[in-house]
């Protein structure tokens, strides 16, 4: 069950669009859906839980935290909207695509995909591109 949650002024439009997207990737990625949060928050929200959790006192736009059992994908997805339209802003893209991209981004994470290096970046966006044309 994936489930989206709200700490700042913010509502994600059509939400069962979004839902079954994100359970589309998890099936195409040969996984299993089990409960998925998304909770969308500023970057004092998110600050604060960078810091007490993984010891980063920086801005972020997505913090996930993996809860998954195999190829069950349990976890935390937190979002800040303010780093989302800022990025959108600094990359020259749409905010809707940009918050589409890291939605996707935190469940690949999930399916495996790993971001550290520059072929695993490659490999990232390359999946990340794939599945926001499926949902635009």
């Amino acid at each position: 069950m994936i489930s989206f949650n709200y700490e700042t002024n913010f509502e994600l439009p059509y939400e069962q669009e979004f839902s079954l997207w994100i359970s589309k990737v998890i099936k195409t990625e040969d996984c299993r859906e089990g409960e998925i949060n998304y909770i969308f928050c500023d970057d004092d929200y998110l600050l604060d839980i960078n810091q007490k959790y993984l010891g980063h006192d920086t801005l972020t736009d997505i913090i996930s935290f993996d809860y998954s059992v195999g190829k069950e994908l349990h976890g935390d997805v937190y979002i800040s909207i303010e780093r989302v339209r800022d990025n959108a802003n600094d990359f020259e893209v749409d905010f809707k695509e940009e918050l589409r991209r890291v939605m996707v981004h935190g469940i690949l994470h999930y399916c495996g995909y790993k971001d550290k290096t520059d072929d695993d970046k490659l490999k990232m966006r390359s999946k990340e591109n794939f599945y926001i044309k499926q949902i635009s």
